[in-house]
């Protein structure tokens, strides 16, 4: 299998950081688990840095962990750090990584002092960073620049396929409201359905660029699945969290207006529910879209936190996980889609990557419910007007 290291636009991000900031905060990365943070930062670093460390704390050993229970001393630190990893640290040319720092909650808490001491920088990388086991007893470091990272979205996911014309197509003719032609339309929905099918979970976009095989694929996403219900069973033992991420497709199907967790589980009061939305929102596995009373303006000031709608993080995954129950030679959605006859009842595969694309182009999530048609229509009217007016 090739080893490939795809482009991604939060590099530029990590750019500006450093750039910016000059050492003055560290950097963390967070988002779900097995989309790149680990593979991005890498590669920043051996770009832009004289040398690096890269400590993973899922892997490394209780002594390397143990360095952080003691900040006394940071130049022994830093020499210890240097003989362990076999690399020179040049001051204010190098950068040391905490790769999973989730893993190692006294390394988060030491940042303070690293930032302060000011001769290299720090990129922190972690999944469920707010989980309460692993932020218990520690103080969290204001000296944090923080940003998130979802799976490749569509552009890059374009670009994985060595394909840097289809998007700004697709751009220009938005921009200025060219049709495109019924052959050219026919092609960019392909590639669009093909992105909806592989996703955006590297490892899966890789196995697809080197088998060009949809079942290769969807073991790849199988086994992802497989490690986050994994990681919601560890944060949740009683299983709920789990079945709340197991059941997101079906609630998806029924068209409700919001999330029905009672049909999926029992909960014996709210206070317990609450905290599994928040340990499965902090997940990053999922991306929550809440109920908004006003649609005209300042979502955020209408938020109903009490009715909200959820989707995975990815939708490559969500098509998998929505048919858990076959594998891909016996399921036809693949076909389906690809062909462009899926049906109106799976539309809210759409709707998961729309959600998944607007997160992506960091926009929170909200939707409205119209009570009556006539409102509705007003409101749009309202759209069309001001839309109308924008163009004259």
């Amino acid at each position: 299998m090739a080893v490939r290291v795809f482009k991604r636009k939060i590099y530029n991000k990590i750019l500006k950081w450093k750039q910016d900031r000059a050492g003055k905060t560290a950097l963390l990365i967070k988002g779900a688990r097995r989309i790149g943070k680990t593979t991005i930062v890498k590669e920043f670093a051996a770009k832009e840095y004289k040398s690096f460390i890269l400590i993973d704390f899922a892997r490394t050993s209780e002594a390397v962990k143990g360095l952080f229970d003691d900040l006394d001393n940071l130049d022994f630190i830093f020499l210890q750090l240097q003989a362990l990893y076999h690399v020179t640290l040049y001051e204010r040319e190098s950068a040391i990584i905490f790769d999973e720092v989730q893993m190692c909650p006294k390394a988060r808490q030491a940042i303070k002092y690293l930032v302060e001491d000011g001769r290299y920088d720090y990129i922190e990388t972690g999944s469920l960073l707010s989980i309460r086991k692993n932020t218990a007893g520690i103080l969290i470091p204001s000296e944090e620049t923080r940003i998130t990272m979802f799976p490749m979205d569509y552009e890059e996911f374009l670009w994985a396929n060595d394909d840097y014309n289809t998007y700004p197509l697709i751009k220009y003719a938005f921009e200025h409201k060219k049709p495109l032609g019924d052959a050219v339309n026919r092609q960019m929905m392909r590639l669009f359905r093909v992105y909806m099918l592989v996703g955006g979970m590297p490892q899966a976009v890789n196995r697809y660029l080197d088998t060009n095989n949809l079942a290769e694929t969807d073991a790849v996403k199988r086994e992802i699945i497989e490690l986050y219900l994994d990681d919601l069973r560890k944060i949740d033992p009683s299983g709920k969290a789990s079945l709340l991420f197991e059941s997101i497709p079906g609630q998806l199907s029924r068209s409700k207006i919001k999330f029905e967790p009672w049909s999926v589980i029992q909960a014996s009061d709210k206070n317990s529910i609450s905290d599994l939305w928040r340990d499965l929102e902090d997940s990053l596995t999922v991306n929550f879209s809440y109920r908004t009373t006003d649609p005209v303006v300042g979502f955020g000031l209408h938020r109903d936190n009490a009715d909200f709608r959820i989707y995975l993080c990815d939708t490559g995954l969500f098509v998998t996980l929505a048919f858990w129950d076959k594998d891909v030679a016996e399921n036809t959605l693949y076909q389906r889609l690809l062909s462009d006859k899926l049906e109106a009842d799976l539309g809210y595969i759409y709707e998961n990557v729309v959600a998944q694309m607007l997160r992506a182009a960091g926009h929170s999530l909200y939707y409205y419910t119209f009570p009556t048609d006539k409102e509705r229509k007003k409101y749009y009217d309202c759209l069309l007007y001001h839309s109308d007016a924008a163009d004259e």
